[in-house]
């Protein structure tokens, strides 16, 4: 298979750096709908918080639909990832965005009719959470057929600036300003707008076929095929030492940091620091606008010599700030340690991405990134159902405490455990220039 090629025979000045990877057509058009449809979630979780609360929903009711989402995730991802190595990956990508353009079309005009109700919420939640199951699988098994190798790192650090920048920050204050000039219902409207888009640039680009030579496999029922499919993912996993160990080490991280990330660092600003919700965006702000950062920082640089192990390394590093939060009194201490974790969290998955695309076989990448995905989901709501039960049983101080400190050594036993130095040498991921 030939490497993908520039759209010219040279590129310009600003085409090179952390932006080289525009030199290709088809990645421009594959990154303007990935920042429409990020831009898009974004205004759906404001938004959709705000119209569960101005239909007199509390707590219970915002969870039940955030629940939908996360339970949509969990049962396609798996099956997400067989599919993006079985049928071309655009095709995936674009049916994805058309069942998420319509379903927020039609939320949008229930809540600027009035006539929106929680369940209707809850239904387009799952389907949002079904469609991720399929999407991330599928781009990341996309991007290594229309970016050169040598451009894949600049390619995810750009992924990485934006994530923070469109997702976490852009589309949640445009929904916040929407909500408060008009209604929930005009956010959902220009999040309904954004995935319109996101399926426009889509329909721009031209097929790409997928990396998979299928020539000698064996006739066999579709449904047994799939379960082979995922049964050599999890092969591969189990028979891949660096891979094996990240990914435990990612899922034991997750347990004990994302619980106090999402549920706790409200608290701390509030019974902790005297703070409000003001104070509360600006620590979020800090998280947000360092991940950016670090991520373009990551993608301008070559892949570290001691990638796998610089990785996790970083990750466990990442987390000692949460004590700083467990124990600031004063908000811009915690907005520090926010600061702090969020380009040490955000650098790192540059690499992983990176590796991924590089190490992985391109007929199993789509399954690999779906076991990464699942992962982090399945712990995600175990670590925020422990979070408040924990901080009232020993205290907010000491959870923080224990966030911080405990992922560190876990990360290093990973490295040594799966011999993470000696394989980064025999498989370096050095970049020619481009």
């Amino acid at each position: 298979m030939t490497e993908p090629t520039t759209t010219g025979t040279r590129a310009s000045r600003w085409l090179r750096g952390p932006l080289r990877p525009f030199q290709h057509g088809q990645y421009g058009l594959l990154t303007g709908s990935l920042t429409a449809s990020m831009l898009g979630e974004g205004l759906w979780l404001m938004a959709m918080v705000w119209q569960v609360i101005e239909l007199g929903g509390g707590a219970g009711a915002l969870s039940l639909v955030s629940t939908c989402t996360a339970l949509g995730m969990v049962a396609t991802v798996l099956l997400g990832g067989v599919i993006a190595d079985r049928v071309p990956q655009r095709r995936v990508l674009l049916t994805t965005e058309l069942l998420l353009a319509v379903s927020a079309t039609a939320i949008a005009a229930l809540a600027l009719l009035g006539a929106v109700q929680v369940w209707q919420l809850a239904v387009v939640a799952l389907v949002r959470g079904l469609c991720s199951g399929f999407y991330y699988p599928a781009y990341s098994a996309m991007l290594p057929s229309i970016v050169p190798a040598e451009h894949l790192l600049a390619a995810n650090g750009i992924e990485g600036t934006l994530r923070p920048i469109v997702l976490q920050a852009g589309g949640p204050a445009l929904a916040g300003i929407l909500v408060a000039s008009y209604s929930p219902g005009a956010a959902l409207a220009v999040g309904a707008a954004s995935q319109v888009a996101a399926t426009v640039f889509l329909l721009l680009m031209k097929p790409v076929p997928i990396r998979r030579d299928r020539t000698d496999e064996e006739p066999r029922h579709p449904v047994r095929s799939m379960l082979i499919d995922l049964r050599e993912g999890f092969a591969y996993m189990l028979r891949t030492p660096w891979l094996l160990a990240t990914l435990v080490f990612a899922s034991l991280m997750i347990l004990v940091v994302m619980g106090p990330m999402e549920v706790l660092i409200p608290f701390a600003v509030k019974d902790g620091a005297g703070g409000g919700p003001e104070d509360h965006a600006l620590v979020m702000a800090a998280f947000g606008v360092s991940g950016a950062l670090a991520s373009l920082a990551m993608a301008s640089r070559r892949l570290p010599r001691r990638y796998l192990t610089a990785m996790n390394v970083m990750w466990g590093l990442a987390c000692l700030p949460f004590v700083l939060i467990g124990v600031a009194r004063d908000v811009w201490l915690i907005a520090l340690g926010a600061f702090v974790i969020g380009a040490l969290f955000s650098a790192p998955m540059v690499i992983w991405g990176t590796l991924l695309q590089r190490r992985v076989p391109p007929e199993l990448l789509g399954r690999v990134s779906s076991l990464d995905f699942f992962v982090s989901l399945v712990f995600m709501p175990v670590s925020m159902a422990l979070a408040g039960p924990l901080s009232e049983a020993i205290g907010l101080t000491t959870t923080f405490v224990i966030a911080g400190l405990l992922p560190l050594p876990i990360a290093v036993a990973a490295v040594l455990l799966a011999r993470m130095p000696a394989d980064e040498l025999a498989h370096p991921l050095d970049r020619a220039k481009a």
